[in-house]
């Protein structure tokens, strides 16, 4: 079975300042959104599930699917606050997403085989989509073995301010040991540093990050969905909590439920953190078309 491509479209970039995923940044206002779905079909996935909010159904549908549908399978669904477990009711005080977990939850319907998941608004290189293609694809897959396209960090800086990202530790074999959430990442004097607790801690700038473009069985639904049990359990009475892929992830690899293979391959990571990275952006994709590897109008 060809695997499907989830992408999470939901979030408005508070620190990006507008709405991102919509942004033109290719020569006849392709968005990164519409690169990815590009790269995708070309690397053979056979469907394309947008997570976004019912409140953009129709901007999206116009600047997106009524593009892509011509040339990939397409289905919408929705992430909304109000989309929990029975049992449980919204705070009236919650107005925050509760994270890219949920998001990935909120396709479970629309997802019948192997599946890659990936944020909107990065670009993560055509070898990334053709190297997880390869994963997911494979006869030999097992339910609860899974995926994620590493890439080093100092690859992945914006510099326009920190970021944010999760590094991992790799065996010699390739398979993810853990993820480390470091939440305030840039260079300092030189220094590629984390910023904890006031203190800087020094980073070699090899490392491998997960920049969320993961690969999963159908099983991964099942674990999804007590995660989000046990997470609202915890946390639905604070506002700005949010349970996240890797943290879903890394809890089952500490309980034996999952394995997760790290994909080196030679893509290159780009994004629009801030507003500032937009133009490195815009650069990197005009680069791409002039080596020839895009056409310069996507879908004609």
């Amino acid at each position: 079975m060809k695997p499907s491509l989830v992408i999470m479209a939901a979030g408005m970039g508070s620190r990006y300042g507008a709405l991102k995923q919509l942004d033109g940044v290719g020569p006849n206002h392709e968005t990164i959104l519409d690169y990815s779905i590009y790269d995708a079909i070309q690397a053979g996935f056979a469907k394309v599930v947008f997570v976004i909010r019912r409140d953009f159904k129709d901007a999206f549908n116009e600047h997106v699917v009524s593009k892509v549908s011509k040339f990939v399978d397409c289905e919408c669904v929705f992430q909304e606050l109000d989309d929990m477990p029975s049992g449980y009711s919204l705070p009236a005080d919650r107005t925050k997403p509760w994270g890219t977990a949920h998001a990935v939850l909120m396709a479970k319907d629309a997802i019948k085989g192997p599946f890659a998941a990936i944020n909107a608004d990065d670009f993560y290189g055509r070898e990334a989509y053709f190297a997880m293609s390869e994963f997911l694809s494979s006869e030999n897959i097992k339910d609860d073995s899974y995926a994620m396209i590493g890439y080093q960090i100092l690859q992945t800086l914006s510099e326009s301010g920190s970021v944010s990202r999760g590094v991992c530790e790799v065996s010699d074999d390739n398979m993810l040991n853990y993820i480390l959430e470091r939440k305030t990442i840039s260079i300092v004097d030189g220094k590629l540093v984390d910023l904890v607790d006031g203190n800087h801690v020094t980073l070699r700038g090899d490392e491998v990050v997960s920049m969320n473009f993961w690969g999963f069985t159908p099983s991964f639904f099942s674990h999804l969905e007590q995660s989000f049990v046990n997470f609202l359990d915890n946390n639905i009475n604070e506002p700005k909590s949010e349970l996240y892929i890797p943290t879903v992830v890394y809890e089952l690899l500490q309980s034996g439920k999952c394995s997760v293979k790290v994909l080196d391959c030679a893509a290159k990571w780009f994004g629009v953190t801030y507003k500032s990275d937009r133009q490195n952006v815009v650069d990197n994709i005009q680069k791409l078309i002039n080596e020839g590897r895009y056409p310069s109008s996507l879908w004609k």
